[in-house]
């Protein structure tokens, strides 16, 4: 047991940093998946994710494979596309949800377009799907601030981001803070996006985001301890799946997403608010 489950993370360095990088990530992001599931948003973190390729891109075709450039540019390409699809939806008739499918396609294919200008395949597969087993102390210092300040702006925030959340009319009747509170979220979104690119790439660093918060769901209805659960099932997501991809020879990041994946189709059925549990109390309401 100590074998297969503990030594792997004290014999080698690079599962410790890809460990401390992933829960770290599950730290802040998980909470934000829950908003954005909440609020009916969750396709908008797959669209963020892509957002962020072509700065991301953009970084590597001046500067190589260096945390910095690559996180600024994904950094600046993610807020001109939030920012983008807000104006687009505000000012035409397109609503929010096509303008940003519109961008999020055009981000996609110029991100692909400017990493194949100079890099190879490998440097393609390395953008769009991270290497968490190859984190550095820059990239595990970036997920740590990203992290802390997720969780100090959720927590001076928390009810003014839960009201939004749940009754965005209400909060704009009795308060200014409705579309202040609105772009910090959504630049939160953008903030883990871009911490969760250098470990898990732009195409799976949304699913370490939404799997564990939409696992949460079935099992509690209150948003406080939703988003605790959420960061739990994170935390065990990846552990199981740095662990499969170290015993199986299997890549560590869609290794993490897959044991996301187990545990939301496991919630689904046996949740407390699952298909099972829901069938019962139905069962028993028409039979009372």
């Amino acid at each position: 047991m100590y074998d297969f489950l503990i030594a792997p993370f004290f014999e080698f360095g690079f599962m410790q940093r890809a460990l401390a990088g992933a829960l770290m990530l599950s730290l802040g992001a998980c909470p934000v998946g829950v908003f954005l599931m909440l609020r009916r948003m969750s396709l908008t973190g797959d669209a963020m994710a892509h957002a962020i390729l072509p700065g991301a891109a953009a970084g590597f075709l001046l500067f190589g494979l260096q945390i910095v450039p690559m996180t600024i540019g994904g950094l600046l390409a993610g807020v001109i596309v939030a920012m983008g699809a807000g104006l687009v939806s505000q000012f035409t008739v397109q609503k929010e949800d096509a303008s940003m499918a519109a961008f999020y396609l055009i981000s996609l294919a110029l991100g692909v377009m400017l990493v194949s200008l100079r890099g190879s395949s490998v440097d393609l597969m390395h953008v769009l799907f991270g290497t968490v087993l190859a984190l550095n102390d820059d990239a595990l210092a970036l997920i740590a601030t990203i992290s802390l300040v997720t969780l100090a702006v959720l927590a001076i925030f928390w009810r003014a981001i839960v009201a939004e959340c749940l009754d965005p009319l209400f909060l704009r009747s009795v308060s200014r803070l409705g579309p202040p509170v609105h772009f910090i979220f959504l630049g939160l979104v953008v903030l883990n996006l871009v911490g969760g690119f250098q470990a898990l790439g732009t195409l799976l660093s949304v699913g370490l985001m939404m799997l564990p918060a939409a696992a949460a769901r079935f099992w509690t209805a209150r948003v406080g301890p939703m988003c605790a659960l959420a960061v739990v099932i994170g935390f065990a997501s990846c552990i199981a799946g740095l662990l499969m991809s170290y015993h199986a020879a299997l890549p560590s990041g869609p290794a993490i997403i897959l044991a996301a994946g187990v545990v939301y189709l496991v919630s689904t059925v046996f949740g407390t608010r699952g298909v099972l549990n829901t069938r019962v109390r139905r069962h028993r309401h028409r039979t009372a």
